[in-house]
């Protein structure tokens, strides 16, 4: 199968009808609580952190002073709106990726016709986790030491420097999801790499689609558990030798 970056960008798409099915729900929802009370209990110590500074602050200046609070409120409320905005999908992926190889495999029997019905093993999910969480560190690793070059030539080159970066985001996200079914069969980080860069232009149309995806408002929220299934998609219908069609 040549590779196609428009049919990468339908198996996020792929992704996003298949987390609907039942069996499949479960992965998306629960983490996405858990990421929402996560980041409730943070944006709630940040607000009561923030009005204790406040009040010390109206205790040190003249009283003619305090109008400062109406300018600090707003500029103290964006900053933690873009905080929110760009960490959600970080720590959702954090959170998460414990059920992603979990997600990944339901997702990979619905798409190969066996069964899903088997229980899930929390004994060994939780048994792995420890393992799960740092190949996620590595992951993140990876991407921060190719970030910085990349990070310079969009910023320092006008126009072309942009739609690198924008290339370059698209590929770490193709690495950063696609390693959960690739994971599931015991492919290291760097064989998965690899076996990326045999359809290289695929899976930058995906990870194009995703990045796309992840500037939408309330949509990048269910961005996650939608990529790891369209994911398992393009896994199937492209990267996996056994099952490839």
């Amino acid at each position: 199968m040549p590779s196609n970056p428009f049919r990468g960008a339908t198996y996020m798409l792929e992704g996003l009808h298949l987390i609907t099915r039942p069996g499949l729900k479960r992965f998306v929802i629960i983490p996405l609580l858990v990421n929402i009370g996560v980041f409730a209990g943070a944006i709630w110590y940040g607000l009561s952190r923030f009005e204790g500074a406040l009040g010390w602050m109206e205790q040190q200046l003249p009283s003619w002073l305090h109008w400062l609070d109406w300018l600090l409120w707003p500029v103290f409320v964006l900053a933690l709106l873009i905080i929110v905005f760009y960490s959600f999908t970080l720590v959702a992926n954090l959170i998460a990726s414990p059920f992603n190889g979990l997600l990944a495999e339901k997702a990979e029997a619905i798409l190969t016709g066996r069964s899903i019905d088997e229980p899930i093993d929390y004994a060994k999910l939780i048994k792995e986790l420890p393992v799960i969480l740092w190949d996620e560190v590595k992951k993140i690793l990876y991407a921060l030491v190719w970030t910085i070059p990349f990070l310079i030539l969009a910023l320092m080159v006008p126009v072309i420097g942009p739609l690198i970066w924008f290339l370059f985001t698209a590929w770490m996200l193709a690495v950063q999801y696609s390693d959960f079914p690739m994971g599931n069969h015991g492919l290291l980080f760097r064989d998965q790499r690899a076996r990326l860069r045999q359809r290289r232009f695929t899976a930058l149309g995906f990870g194009s689609a995703a990045a796309g995806l992840t500037m939408i408002p309330v949509l990048n929220f269910v961005v996650m558990p939608a990529a790891v299934a369209g994911a398992t998609v393009m896994w199937v219908k492209v990267f996996d030798d056994r099952e490839s069609r």
